[in-house]
C-alpha cells in the first residue's frame, strides 16, 4: 500500500496561486494513478484531475480547467497541484488519492488510498 501526506495549503487573496503537494510512501509510487479531489464545507468531496505515471492527466470539466495544473514527479514520490487564479469558491480540503487502475478514473470510490488533506482558504 500507499501512504500519502499532502501539503502547501493556505490562505490566498482571489487571484493568487498556490501549489499543493503530495508526499506518496510505501509501494512504487509510479505504478499508481494520481487525483486529487476537494471538498468545500456542506458539498460532496469533488473530482479535481488525475495523472498516470508517464504525465497523462485528466481534468474536472468547467471552471478548474485551465487554472489548475497537475504533475507528478516519480523520482521524488510526490504529487503536484499547481493551482492559478483563484477564486473564493476553490476554498475546500484538498486531498490526494492513489489508485491501481490504469485509465484514471473520476470517482472518488475508485481511489484504494488517500491522504489526510491540506486546506485551502481564497478570500475575496
Amino acid at each position: 500500500q500507499v501512504q500519502l501526506v499532502e501539503s502547501g495549503g493556505g490562505l490566498v487573496q482571489a487571484g493568487g496561486s498556490l501549489k499543493l503537494s503530495c508526499a506518496a510512501s510505501g509501494r512504487t509510487f509510479s505504478s499508481y494513478v494520481m487525483g486529487w479531489f476537494r471538498q468545500a464545507p456542506g458539498k460532496e468531496r469533488e473530482f479535481v484531475a488525475a495523472i498516470t505515471w508517464s504525465g497523462l492527466s485528466l481534468y474536472s470539466a468547467d471552471s478548474m480547467k485551465g487554472r489548475f495544473t497537475i504533475s507528478r514527479d516519480n523520482a521524488k514520490n510526490t504529487l503536484y497541484l499547481q493551482m492559478d487564479s483563484l477564486k473564493p469558491d476553490d476554498t475546500a480540503v484538498y486531498y490526494c488519492a492513489a489508485t491501481t487502475q490504469r485509465i484514471p478514473p473520476t470517482s472518488r470510490s475508485q481511489y484504494n488510498y488517500w491522504g489526510q488533506g491540506t486546506q485551502v482558504a481564497v478570500s475575496s
